[in-house]
């Protein structure tokens, strides 16, 4: 009876099945059609914004490759479809990531009548139309409720599409480029929303948001990365189904309304990177019972947290991240929290013992960062946590690392204790740490030996980075077992003797830096089986023998750095890579010829001989430095095709003849078709530990470390008789001085004949909106730069409309922070004077300082309106009755700094030929009528 009971409940399943698939219906045809027809006007759009030979079969292999023409292919199996099983209709649509570069004809998307989600993310949608609905177009689609248009370049043209969808719950419009105040009247009527993402655009406000406020069914509200400005709406208190609120990367004021106690269904809440100052209360959140993430920082340093000890909230929270809110004490409701996952406290004023009571209170802690603040001891508690990563770089802790460190934290996947005062030896006790994978302790002051716990166990490594301290002895000996090693620093130590074979086992390794420590011996040839090394660093030790022949062989080699060491012998005669630094050695022999896609070649101070190359397969080389050898013959004129060259060195040499009139043809770094965003430097990509705390439809809580690291490369060329080092960002992302830096040094050789006169038509102009903040002082420098200041231009117009009709004024493109009226904005600007390299025959004039007077400022203004000076027949005359050779120093308040404010405090302008200096620190109004300033102190 029970098998006949089986039997029977299995033929009921069966008949079920065959039911429901006799009913499932195919796609019809009026919406296949429509689905190729948007297929093909997807192609066409992508080829006519493309310039391959292949474009057309290029597209009809990748865009949408499974929407196919054969009649058999049911279009609901297609990739991005999705189709009701029983109307066989289209009612989900993915068609993103098919690049259309241009605006998409909405009337496509009508024969799809009952769809309910459509993504066209990623796609390079510049826009919408429709000839013959217009903004009425989607009104057809009644049923969609999902729309997704992000990371496109849809502008603020678009918007009045999107609002007749009044059935729409989800639209996402994050990273694209709608700019102007927030889209009032775009929005209004879409009441049903229930998620709102308009992230990462250029969105002003944040008064016009209230009319979100009228959205009561938003649960999520992303807007993030916009230019907001000033306080928080109170209404926002009326949104109790909000679960996201994401405002982040903003640039609010003011407080955190005390109307959000309402919103009791918060779990998500960011104010992170915003202009928040004074004292911030954290009460109004004190009900928010399902509050899981809150995330607060401020650009400004005057944000003070209130961190009253007596307020106790109701939330348990997964992740705190209080970044750069000045705290000088933790927030002391941190202690009542028990469910912590996540805890970033980094960028404050904290001091003292690192807070590992918060291990304790969290027994799910996988996660803390307190980096960049002012804790001076590490103690470790004695119990077992499972923690995963934790930084607590760039702090003040000195004294012994904790010895019990290993057996606290055994689950260790990532630590960073970089930039302290760490001493001593490395305790045994981290080689319990099974799991670790990033370990960065560099600038410290470690010494000794490595225990071998650690080279034997800690099998999992990755990234072992420990320069900067003073470890010493032989470095990885035998048997040591980094088989997962991908980076190793351990540059200025004191590491010495001969190079070890620990590595032997470490195949994995693309990244090793030995530089700066007092290794000596022979590079050895097993280094050639770490077969996926790219970056090679074995610089300033007391290696000696020659280069083995299998190192250059390696595939994916592309910066060696044996410079200042004792190498002697013949260069390999091909070396395939981008970065090659051999300087300083003592290798004989020729120049090698044969350096394919080399970007920087330094052979400087050796003892080559033979003639300089061609350097025909190098048309890429943009840094040349053969100075300090024993090069001999002729400068060969194939180096006048070296169209992307920046720096080039022959200096100290036995070169003979003329040097080549052709030179005139070097661009210097200047090219049309040459990328101008091209950056020196070293970005190594990591693989880093992936964790996840809150996911909500988009908005994903996960842990953001870097991904990346950098090398800084120095590269040495004179500059009035002083031997500098250039250095580059250290980045690929930043530029650093090398990347401003363009010359020619042919000094010290057996040249004859006159300097063609096309060698001194070679000017570039650096304008200090292209430097960096960090290398301002060094481009300021009179010891480095020998000309300053482009303040006059005397141009022939009509050679301006002869280079602008040939469309050769190829100017690079400055973006300059800025600020108006309060609103921080990205100035895009040109330099006039970097104009001068496309006239021929241009010529500078060196003015001195007493015949001209720039007015830049309104402090200057004042100068020149002064009894100072008088204006005579266009002649600006000094005052003969100052005594002091100088003008006065003159500093003006803000409220002084625009023109007309300037006019409307200086009724009149005072006598200041007596005057030595002027500040003005208060709220100053000069009245009018005859008035002199004398006073040496400052202005009240």
């Amino acid at each position: 009876m029970e098998g006949k009971g089986l039997l029977k409940n299995y033929l009921i399943w069966v008949i079920l099945l065959l039911a429901h698939l006799q009913g499932c219906k195919t796609c019809i045809e009026k919406e296949r059609k429509a689905l190729l027809e948007l297929k093909k006007y997807m192609i066409s759009k992508s080829s006519e914004s493309s310039y391959e030979e292949d474009t057309e079969e290029r597209n009809l292999n990748s865009v949408l490759p499974t929407w196919s023409n054969d009649t058999k292919s049911d279009c609901c199996g297609w990739k991005g479809v999705e189709c009701n099983h029983t109307s066989g209709r289209v009612i989900q649509l993915y068609v993103g990531r098919n690049f259309l570069r241009d605006s998409l004809n909405l009337s496509l998307l009508h024969p799809f009548e009952e769809i309910r989600s459509l993504n066209l993310s990623q796609s390079a949608i510049t826009g919408v139309f429709d000839d013959v609905e217009g903004y009425k177009s989607l009104k057809k689609l009644e049923n969609l409720e999902i729309l997704d248009l992000s990371s496109n370049g849809i502008q603020r043209s678009t918007l009045p599409f999107l609002s007749v969808v009044t059935s729409l719950t989800t639209l996402n419009l994050r990273s694209n480029f709608i700019a102007g105040p927030f889209p009032v009247k775009d929005l209004r009527n879409l009441t049903n929303l229930e998620v709102l993402g308009l992230a990462n655009n250029f969105v002003d406000g944040p008064r016009q948001i209230e009319v979100v406020c009228g959205m009561k069914n938003l649960r999520l509200l992303d807007l993030r990365g916009n230019n907001l400005v000033g306080k928080l709406p109170l209404c926002l208190g009326s949104l109790n189904k909000l679960r996201v609120l994401d405002l982040s990367s903003n640039q609010l004021t003011g407080s955190i309304p005390s109307t959000c106690s309402s919103l009791e269904s918060l779990e998500y809440l960011s104010f992170l990177d915003n202009n928040f100052t004074g004292v911030l209360s954290l009460k109004p959140l004190t009900n928010l019972t399902k509050l899981k993430v809150l995330k607060l920082s401020s650009r400004s340093d005057m944000l003070q947290l209130d961190t009253n000890r007596k307020w106790q909230p109701k939330f348990q929270l997964s992740v705190a991240l209080l970044r750069s809110c000045s705290l000088e004490k933790i927030p002391s409701f941190l202690v009542y929290q028990k469910n912590l996952r996540l805890v970033d406290l980094s960028s404050n004023k904290l001091s003292g013992h690192i807070p590992t009571w918060l291990l304790a209170n969290n027994s799910e802690l996988e996660v803390l960062q307190l980096k960049n603040n002012l804790f001076t001891i590490f103690q470790m508690p004695t119990i077992v946590h499972t923690l995963q990563v934790l930084d607590f770089s760039a702090n003040q802790i000195g004294g012994m690392f904790p010895n019990n460190i290993g057996h606290a934290l055994p689950e260790m996947v990532e630590m960073n204790g970089s930039y302290n005062g760490f001493e001593g030896a490395f305790p045994p006790s981290m080689g319990e740490m099974k799991n670790i994978s990033f370990l960065d302790l560099s600038y410290n002051n470690f010494s000794g030996k490595l225990p071998r716990s650690i080279l034997t166990s800690c099998f999992s490594l990755k990234y072992l980075m420990l320069s900067h301290n003073k470890f010493s002895g032989q470095f990885l000996p035998r048997g040591t077992n980094f088989t997962s090693l991908r980076v190793l620093r351990i540059e200025n130590n004191l590491y010495k003797g001969e190079i070890g074979v620990g590595l032997l086992r470490s195949i994995r390794l693309e990244f090793l830096d030995m530089s700066n420590n007092f290794l000596k011996g022979a590079i050895p040839s097993w280094i050639s089986k770490l077969s996926n090394l790219e970056l090679l660093f074995l610089s300033n030790n007391f290696l000696e023998g020659t280069i083995p022949p299998s190192l250059v062989d390696l595939q994916y080699l592309y910066l060696l750095d044996l410079s200042g060491n004792v190498l002697s012998g013949a260069l390999p005669s091909h070396m395939d890579m981008s970065y090659l630094f051999l300087n300083n050695n003592n290798f004989t022999g020729p120049v090698p010829s044969l350096l394919e896609g080399i970007q920087i070649l330094d052979l400087g101070n050796n003892k080559l001989s033979g003639s300089i190359p061609q350097f025909v397969n190098s048309p890429e080389i943009r840094i040349l430095l053969l100075r300090g050898n024993n090069l001999t013959r002729n400068i060969p004129r194939g180096l006048c095709d070296l169209s992307a060259i920046q720096v080039l060195d022959i200096s100290d040499n036995k070169l003979n003849g003329s040097i080549p009139s052709c030179f005139f043809n070097l661009s210097f770094g200047v090219r049309e078709d040459m990328s101008r965003d091209f950056r020196y430097g070293i970005d190594f990509s990591l693989e880093r530990i992936k964790l996840e705390f809150y996911r909500f439809t988009f908005v994903v809580e996960e842990l953001a470390l870097q991904d990346y690291i950098t090398k800084d490369i120095g590269i040495g060329f004179e500059v009035k008789k002083r031997y500098e080092s250039y250095h580059t960002g250290g980045s690929n992302f930043r530029k650093g001085m090398i990347d401003y830096i363009y010359g020619m040094d042919l000094s010290n050789n057996e040249l004859s004949g006159v300097i063609p006169a096309e060698i001194g038509d070679l000017p570039k102009l650096l304008e200090i909106a292209q430097v960096p903040d960090e290398h301002v002082n060094e481009f300021k420098s009179i010891e480095k730069f020998k000309i300053f200041n482009t303040n006059n231009l005397w141009v022939n117009l009509k050679a301006i409309k002869k280079l602008v009709e040939a469309d050769a004024l190829k100017m690079e493109i400055i973006p300059n922070p800025n600020e108006v009226d309060g609103v921080k904005v990205l100035q895009l600007e040109t330099a006039a004077g970097a104009a001068i390299r496309f006239f021929e025959n241009a010529i500078g004039v060196n003015v001195p300082r007493s015949r001209f007077l720039p007015v830049k400022a309104t402090s200057d203004l004042l100068l020149v309106q002064s009894d100072l000076y008088t204006l005579v027949d266009g002649f600006v005359t000094w005052n003969k009755a100052r005594t002091n050779p100088t003008n006065p120093a003159i500093e003006l308040r803000p409220e002084f700094k625009k023109v007309a404010s300037f006019l409307g405090r200086f009724k009149s302008i005072p006598s200041i030929v007596e005057l030595d200096s002027l500040k003005v620190s208060g709220d100053v109004w000069f009245g009018s009528g005859p008035q002199a300033l004398f006073s040496r102190e400052k202005c009240h």
